[in-house]
């Protein structure tokens, strides 16, 4: 089973309890830069070396939850995840519309 998120606060509680963290990383698209979101998980992630982790030159970088929240909401996502109160496998999260959270909760 799964939940779509869109609140602040639950959001940063799924991903808090899994140990993670926000990334982010602004790449050229056109005449302008698109942001593209990310969550790590466990110390491994934000230790790595050389080209594998968020701390690469050109890469995803930490990100404040103020301004991973605000690009999430510009850019009309949700988060869905696993409702598994254990906490299953912290790799289970996609990113998604929020016009189908909405349509969710419709329906």
């Amino acid at each position: 089973m799964s939940q779509i998120l869109t609140n602040r606060e639950a959001i940063r509680q799924w991903v808090a309890a899994r140990g993670g963290n926000p990334l982010m990383m602004d790449v050229p698209d056109g005449t302008h830069n698109r942001t593209i979101l990310q969550l790590t998980f466990g110390q491994q992630a934000l230790n790595a070396e050389g080209n594998e982790g968020p701390d690469r030159v050109g890469g995803f970088r930490l990100a404040s939850w103020e301004e991973w929240f605000t690009a999430l909401e510009e850019g009309g996502l949700a988060l869905r995840v696993s409702d598994d109160p254990s906490g299953g496998n912290e790799a289970e999260f996609e990113f998604v519309s929020r016009d189908e959270e909405e349509t969710t909760r419709s329906a």
